[in-house]
């Protein structure tokens, strides 16, 4: 009978069907891997012509639409009992703010940062990525709040502004599944 629950849930993988509610069920136990877009920002793409990583009043920012989006990212784990460990963000505003606003804290982390504007840097932080989810090790779940530059780069996922691929323990292309924010 365990064979047979395990064959549907690789059949609904190959199809990409996980539904929510069982990844949701997964993160129970700890330990995945969550790669977070961030929440939905103001119009546009990238960043504004000569823009400071230090100054948000340069760069795209979360909406107000964003910014509810991220609070309710983090009330439907709370309200599902989903334990979070450590949180880490890049260092656009845009990121820091939906990790914060979701997971109270979170801790830059420059492999996270987007390299849409410096495509060179896309082998080094993914591989960089890469080895570090091939080592965590942990029974909390880890949160990663980055781009959908990198988040392709990582998984080949395309994902919507506040969605989140989860990705088995130790391993950086194995999703199990994707989570929205209504």
């Amino acid at each position: 009978m365990q064979r047979a629950g395990i064959g549907i849930i690789l059949w609904l993988l190959s199809f990409g069907a996980f539904p929510q509610d069982m990844v949701w069920e997964q993160l129970r136990t700890g330990g995945y891997i969550l790669l977070m877009r961030h929440a939905q920002t103001d119009a546009g793409v990238g960043d504004p012509p000569g823009f400071t990583l230090g100054d948000c009043r340069t760069q795209r920012n979360l909406s107000s639409e964003g910014r509810v989006q991220a609070r309710r990212t983090g009330e439907m784990f709370r309200n599902r009992g989903i334990a979070v460990g450590e949180v880490r963000t890049s260092a656009w505003c845009r990121c820091v703010d939906t990790a914060t606003l979701a997971f109270d804290n979170a801790v830059v982390w420059p492999v996270l940062n987007s390299f849409f504007d410096n495509p060179e840097r896309r082998e080094r932080q993914t591989g960089e990525l890469k080895d570090y989810i091939r080592g965590y090790r942990s029974r909390a779940n880890l949160v990663l709040v980055t781009h959908q530059v990198n988040i392709t780069a990582l998984t080949g996922e395309t994902v919507a502004a506040g969605e989140i691929v989860v990705l088995k323990p130790g391993e950086p292309g194995a999703v199990v599944g994707k989570l929205k924010v209504p």
